[in-house]
């Protein structure tokens, strides 16, 4: 795009890009974000907000099979949103950190906006 600009408008452009996040980090966000477009997803880290659990327990709560709930927490586990710690034969799930959390939360509030 060729625009006559003022040296005012040019500097602004060079500060906002120099603002921006790499490449590498946009595209990160936006797979973060991918995460969060699937329903049964964003309802097992609503299941995690109020506290860990184990697999067959998120399953009977969302009323799925073991298998959907498994495969969705490794999809979530790859993406650094929940973690698994081993208690003996189990793994009891949770979110990975905080920041999961407010994410969950901020996106809600936006939703509930009116």
């Amino acid at each position: 795009m060729d625009i006559k600009t003022d040296k005012n408008t040019v500097d602004a452009i060079q500060d906002i890009r120099n603002a921006l996040p790499n490449d590498e980090e946009m595209h990160a966000l936006a797979d973060l974000f991918k995460m969060f477009g699937d329903p049964t997803r964003v309802k097992i880290l609503s299941c995690l907000q109020v506290r860990n659990m184990y697999v067959g327990e998120i399953a009977e709560t969302l009323d799925m099979t073991i298998s959907a709930v498994s495969h969705q927490l490794r999809v979530l586990r790859a993406s650094k949103l929940v973690k698994g710690t081993k208690e003996g034969k189990e793994v009891k799930y949770s979110l990975d950190d905080d920041h999961v959390t407010k994410i969950m939360e901020y996106g809600l509030t936006h939703v509930n906006e009116e």
